[in-house]
């Protein structure tokens, strides 16, 4: 196999991270001056992060239930 070959075998292999631009609460756009950081996620704010973290709580007592 020739050295270009390996190259493009490994560019396929690994896909492209995407950047996240929306709050993954409330679906807002983030703006880079005001966004929230936690758990290697971005929120629009503090509300929103802890009112995702109150959603996912929900979910999953409902999914052990089922």
């Amino acid at each position: 196999m020739s050295p270009e070959a390996v190259k493009e075998q490994g560019a396929e292999a690994k896909p492209k991270a995407e950047k996240q631009t929306n709050c993954l609460s409330c679906n807002k756009p983030i703006k880079k001056l005001k966004r929230y950081y936690r758990d290697g996620k971005f929120y629009c704010g503090k509300k929103c992060w802890r009112a995702f973290i109150a959603k996912s709580k929900t979910e999953a007592k409902e999914e052990k239930k089922a």
